[in-house]
């Protein structure tokens, strides 16, 4: 009965030589599936909850434009977080610390999840800083002030060691490396302009080396009409060889007439628009009552072609103005708009006017 039930192979004891196949536990639990091969699991990888993460308070990036987190917000709201995060776990206050990522952690919170994909690493802290700049200046996705602070404070964590040897550290040129670090000459608002985008760290290059009034001049023309880096170095040049006392307005003045001299017409509305500025900047520095400001503000409105002060006229002007702001696109009179820079120097100059009065 038995031998018409099983043939005499299957009965057969293995072929002498022959090893026995053996299967281990892990080879039950192993994926055999083709999508498998070549893949395999992170024991680190984690679903995080939002409020067990805390941001890294040295990491260099001190900057987080409202508006791209908002539009990161709601991609995430439609296709969810697509690339996790990477956090450290700090013991010593039992939370998970962020390494990489820290926008995507901020525009998840916005989104409303409560819960975030996350890479655990054990990152030494002498590589923290190193590995957050190496991410940032390959994605270019970091403003250059914050890397160039970021820079200096690399070097102090590496023992005061060479320009030379904070450049190879992070991967970048000499030459690069000392690019950034200028930004540190710029004045506060050159800085928060680059800081908000409004100024690219090439444009701003232009502006090193100028005296006070010429940066404050220059700067609200390349921010005002977008002015490229190759033009913005070429009038900071002709700038130099005017050879005129340190002063905005005259800077401003003088501005206006080299842009009309350079053979590319400037158009009426960017005219108008150094002329606005031209004229701001010299009421706010004449606000204090200085002779040579109030001479220069006097300069500045005649090149302007400015009429002499009538109190019907500066209310029709107001008026003008209000009608105008009433109409305008919110996006034109925030940060980065067409309309910012002269609104801006508007509110300077009414300030120290104000002020002053």
């Amino acid at each position: 009965m038995s031998s018409a039930l099983s043939s005499p192979a299957e009965m057969s004891p293995p072929a002498a030589g022959k090893p026995r196949r053996r299967f281990t536990v892990d080879a039950l639990f192993t994926d055999h599936r083709p999508q498998a091969v070549g893949v395999a699991d992170l024991a680190t990888a984690k679903e995080i909850r939002l409020d067990r993460i805390k941001p890294d308070p040295d990491q260099p990036r001190h900057t987080f434009d409202p508006a791209k987190l908002d539009e990161l917000a709601e991609s995430i709201r439609r296709e969810g977080v697509l690339q996790p995060i990477a956090v450290r776990y700090d013991d010593a206050r039992d939370v998970y610390v962020v390494v990489h990522g820290e926008r995507r952690w901020r525009a998840a919170s916005t989104a409303g999840l409560s819960t975030i994909p996350a890479i655990v690493r054990e990152v030494p802290e002498e590589r923290r800083l190193i590995q957050q700049l190496m991410e940032n200046i390959v994605r270019d996705d970091l403003n250059a002030v914050d890397r160039a602070a970021a820079l200096r404070v690399l070097k102090t964590q590496l023992n005061d060691a060479p320009w030379e040897a904070v450049a190879e550290a992070v991967g970048i040129r000499r030459s690069r490396l000392f690019q950034l670090l200028g930004t540190e000459k710029l004045p506060d608002a050159a800085r928060e302009d680059i800081r908000a985008g409004r100024l690219s760290e090439k444009q701003s290059r232009a502006l090193q080396g100028l005296p006070p009034g010429h940066q404050e001049a220059l700067r609200a023309v390349i921010v005002a009409d977008d002015v490229p880096a190759e033009e913005a170095l070429r009038l900071a040049r002709a700038l130099r060889a005017e050879r005129l006392p340190d002063d905005a307005g005259e800077a401003a003045s003088a501005l206006v007439r080299l842009r009309a001299g350079f053979g590319d017409p400037v158009p009426a509305d960017a005219a108008a628009g150094d002329a606005a500025t031209m004229l701001l900047a010299a009421l706010a520095a004449a606000a204090d009552g200085s002779k040579a400001d109030r001479a220069a503000l006097v300069r500045a409105a005649d090149a302007a072609s400015a009429p002499h002060y009538d109190p019907a006229r500066l209310q029709a002007e107001i008026l003008a103005l209000a009608r105008s702001l009433a109409r305008a696109p919110a996006a034109e009179v925030r940060a980065g708009g067409s309309a910012y820079a002269s609104l801006a120097a508007l509110s300077g100059a009414l300030d120290a006017l104000l002020v002053g009065g």
